[in-house]
């Protein structure tokens, strides 16, 4: 995120519908840049939200008002897509006086996109950003990985500290939401939920997040690990991480 620039931009969050990015951006200028606010980038705390927030979500309240003026508008994913607490950042950046356009992933705009990257051989961050660039233009960057057999599994969303991605083989196939924005389906709970049976998966969500609940149900039936990180990842959990992909 450009902080240093006197520009202006449109922030976005979670996946929100093309036809909505698309009005926004015909609204206030095709030529500014879209924003992702979901991602970590060095923004003060606002203080606005208490500690037991997951950080993604207090990741859009601090870079939305870390940009302060520059921010022309957010197109905020508040359906099943995101979460309640998407709406409630939403609600509270309204509250400070940003234009605000929710955005509803209803099923009737569900896509159908191969499963490219996610089920591709290479370095995971680097799938990872590449899926999740498609919110903002569906063409996939380059030639796309060459498919593999999944060793390991990587399920939810994307890191607010990607280095985690870093411990996983490259021939680690991607489930959860990660999988779904590749589909062009992030409210499709069914698909969010599918593992493929017997690969040793990491399921991964942020602390104080509502995903906690699948992670875990998911975990245990498929005998993976529940992963959970606030803020960056620490020693330990790099450890845990670490040893489960070793042993598996």
């Amino acid at each position: 995120m450009q902080t240093n620039s006197s520009r202006r931009v449109i922030g976005y969050y979670g996946f929100p519908l093309r036809s909505a990015l698309g009005g926004v951006r015909d609204r206030f200028g095709r030529d500014l840049p879209l924003v992702d606010l979901d991602v970590a980038a060095g923004a003060p705390d606002a203080g606005l939200l208490p500690p037991a927030t997951c950080r993604i979500i207090a990741n859009v309240v601090d870079n939305a008002v870390h940009l302060g003026p520059r921010l022309a508008a957010v197109v905020a994913a508040v359906g099943e897509d995101k979460c309640d607490r998407g709406r409630h950042a939403a609600w509270i950046l309204r509250e400070l006086g940003v234009i605000v356009i929710e955005s509803r992933f209803h099923e009737e705009a569900f896509e159908d996109r191969p499963l490219l990257y996610s089920t591709g051989r290479g370095p995971l961050a680097g799938r990872v950003e590449a899926i999740m660039a498609t919110v903002v233009d569906p063409a996939l960057p380059g030639d796309p990985p060459e498919p593999c057999l999944p060793t390991h599994g990587f399920w939810g969303v994307p890191p607010n500290d990607m280095r985690i991605l870093d411990l996983f083989p490259p021939t680690t196939h991607l489930y959860g939401w990660v999988r779904c924005v590749e589909a062009g389906r992030p409210a499709d709970l069914d698909l969010e939920c599918f593992v493929d049976e017997g690969v040793p998966t990491v399921f991964f969500h942020q602390a104080f997040c509502a995903k906690q609940d699948l992670a875990h149900r998911l975990a245990e039936k498929h005998g993976g690990i529940a992963v959970d990180c606030h803020g960056e990842i620490n020693d330990s959990i790099l450890a845990k991480v670490e040893a489960f992909i070793r042993l598996s």
